[in-house]
């Protein structure tokens, strides 16, 4: 599993209220955090609402899925800067105001629709940012199918701290089972294809955004500009066609004795046709053309694959081979039987429908505390 890249992160202090603590510096293991609760807490239903049952297909891994390994993102940095934007100079002022710092409590994870839950990794390193002593335990892996009203998940310990976590878990998770969820859709409509998608993705936030897209069984684009050249039109038009700017491309790459992924990105047939002519004709790096914007909407709703289709025949298996360009979940299958090794979507996160998810601190549990203290 992939390293984390750590740098100093902002005080959590205030986020904490003013309770200060270490934090680990590792990526969570499938178990961490995951004791279990004390039976007399257990005040859930003896069953709790099922899910429809799921095919092995739909079921995650044993394993949880790992965040795309990055240079210099910092995922413990973005944590704390999501939670200190929440607490600001005074911490949580309504939780100072009506919380005793005593106060236990336990919260259930409640799915409030159906799609793909992702975000449950994240969620412990974030519960455990903000206090290490909170008890995680989840019913459900990333990846995993939920439906409406399912209980997945709860969290007990120190009101306080759940309070304070509960927004930016959600917020995280919410967008991430988002992401998941349309993953999952077309990248089961798109099969053989691989399902990409593309550096659209929310500032700040974009390793979270395609870990995502990797929990719902899609596959990363490039993840940043350092990764992999992608010669694209703006590229081309300045060097002066699609040869001369693969013909750079080469030079530098041999000159800086770098060995990474290229890929160009082609228009028309003619730009698909002087490409293989390049490659044909010179030792080349190129690894993979994208067929941008061949697949043209129709009127009635369709789309029309056939230049697609012919581009994917003349490249015939000499290079990988990435669609781009009226990707939806309604037309992602149509795509994807042309033969097209990749479909990237900028769709999966720039355009993301939040999956609705609650966390509800259990009623019962508080009104027994809130009794006990002369609070309710």
């Amino acid at each position: 599993m992939p390293a984390i890249p750590t740098a100093p992160a902002p005080s959590p202090a205030r986020f904490l209220l003013a309770r200060r603590h270490s934090l680990h510096a590792s990526y969570p293991s499938p178990c961490s955090n995951h004791q279990r609760l004390p039976p007399r807490l257990l005040r859930l239903p003896a069953r709790r609402p099922q899910a429809a049952p799921m095919s092995a297909e739909a079921r995650a891994p044993a394993s949880p899925v790992a965040p795309p390994a990055h240079p210099t993102y910092d995922l413990k940095a973005v944590i704390a800067l999501a939670l200190a934007e929440d607490a600001g100079d005074r911490g949580d002022v309504s939780c100072l105001a009506t919380i005793p710092s005593d106060v236990e409590a336990e919260a259930t994870f409640i799915a409030k629709a159906d799609g793909v839950i992702a975000g449950i990794s994240l969620a412990d390193m974030i519960f455990n940012q903000v206090d290490p002593s909170l008890k995680v335990e989840w019913f459900e892996s990333d990846g995993n199918i939920v439906h409406k009203g399912l209980q997945f998940g709860r969290v007990y310990g120190c009101a306080r701290s759940i309070i304070v976590a509960e927004r930016v878990v959600l917020n995280f998770m919410q967008r991430m089972s988002g992401i998941a969820t349309l993953t999952k859709a077309m990248s089961d409509a798109a099969r053989p294809a691989c399902i990409l998608e593309t550096r659209k993705t929310a500032p700040g936030l974009r390793l979270i955004d395609k870990w995502a897209v990797l929990i719902g069984g899609g596959k990363n684009h490039r993840l940043g500009l350092f990764d992999m050249v992608m010669i694209k039109d703006n590229h081309i038009s300045v060097a002066g066609g699609i040869a001369n700017a693969m013909r750079s491309v080469d030079q530098f790459l041999q000159k800086e004795k770098l060995t990474i992924p290229v890929e160009v990105e082609t228009r028309t047939i003619e730009e698909v046709t002087d490409l293989l002519k390049y490659a044909a004709e010179n030792k080349t790096s190129l690894t993979r053309i994208m067929l941008d914007n061949m697949v043209v909407p129709l009127a009635n709703g369709d789309v029309d694959v056939s230049m697609l289709k012919d581009a994917v025949q003349l490249i015939n298996g000499r290079f990988e081979t990435e669609a781009s360009g009226n990707v939806t979940v309604d037309t992602v299958k149509k795509i994807g039987e042309t033969g097209v090794t990749y479909i990237s979507s900028g769709a999966l996160t720039h355009s993301v429908k939040a999956l609705d998810i609650s966390l509800k601190i259990d009623t019962e549990l508080a009104l027994q505390v809130g009794r006990r203290t002369n609070r309710a």
